[in-house]
């Protein structure tokens, strides 16, 4: 592993710098890589484990842009201990890491039957070694240095092996939601929502009318560091409520979460 900040310098995103990826903001949406539509718009769960920590810092920042929720570990104890409970869509995994070697942790997710993708980070470009990695359970390999967009449309694409296909558009109760173009409708009517309002709403669709606990909301949604008692799940359901107007279709199922019926 390369050393003295290398890496962060080389991979900061400068806005001004030619052929360098826009810090995302403004009106640039989610499932935007690199200034190209990815056709994806809806976050998943991942965990970033790497002892370079500003590096680590950079993944997650350019991940979260993507509207992902990214929890961060520094060495591969703290790797399975995440991921021991915690459901991830994706682990981007260092290879080279203190206390448990990337290697261990891979074949320690793959022994536990760990749903999550392994996107496996090495800075050995050597065939042998990518073999090797692909051999102990990885699904995927990149060597670095690497280029954001790149290891994003990676995540992307090892997210849609984990998780099953979801229906290209959404529907119940008069709501159309397109997790691909990231657009939602009540009665024709286009409703903009925030990422969090989005990824909830997703969310009690895919639920088909069943109930959605805050937890599960929490899971989906949020990361490691969302408050289990915060009002998080709350506020933002009021505010779907008040974007998607009458007649009101979220239910309270007192406790025991939220459905649209």
């Amino acid at each position: 592993m390369q050393r003295g900040g290398a890496f962060p310098h080389r991979f900061r995103r400068d806005p001004d710098r030619p052929g360098s990826a826009p810090l995302r903001g403004g009106n640039t949406p989610p499932g935007t890589i690199g200034g190209v539509r990815t056709g994806e718009g809806n976050g998943m769960r991942v965990l970033v484990v790497e002892d370079e920590r500003l590096l680590a810092d950079a993944i997650a920042e350019w991940l979260r842009d993507e509207a992902h929720a990214v929890d961060l570990a520094h060495d591969g104890a703290s790797a399975l201990e995440r991921a021991g409970v915690n459901d991830y869509d994706v682990v981007v995994l260092d290879r080279n890491l203190p206390v448990v070697h990337g290697d261990d942790v891979c074949r320690e997710l793959v022994a536990a039957g760990a749903g999550a993708r392994v996107l496996m980070l090495t800075a050995a470009a050597e065939v042998t070694d990518r073999v090797t990695g692909l051999g102990i359970g990885a699904d995927d390999y990149l060597t670095k240095p690497f280029a954001f967009p790149e290891l994003a449309a990676r995540v992307l694409a090892l997210g849609r092996r984990s998780r099953p296909a979801a229906p290209p558009v959404l529907s119940r109760a008069g709501i159309t939601l397109d997790p691909a173009r990231r657009e939602v409708f009540r009665d024709g009517r286009y409703v903009p929502l925030a990422r969090k309002e989005f990824a909830v709403l997703t969310e009690l669709l895919r639920a088909d009318g069943a109930v959605v606990s805050a937890e599960q909301l929490l899971e989906k949604a949020w990361d490691e560091h969302a408050d289990p008692f915060t009002g998080a799940v709350r506020l933002t359901v009021l505010k779907l409520r008040r974007k998607l107007a009458e007649p009101p279709v979220i239910e309270t199922v007192k406790g025991a979460g939220y459905r649209i019926p």
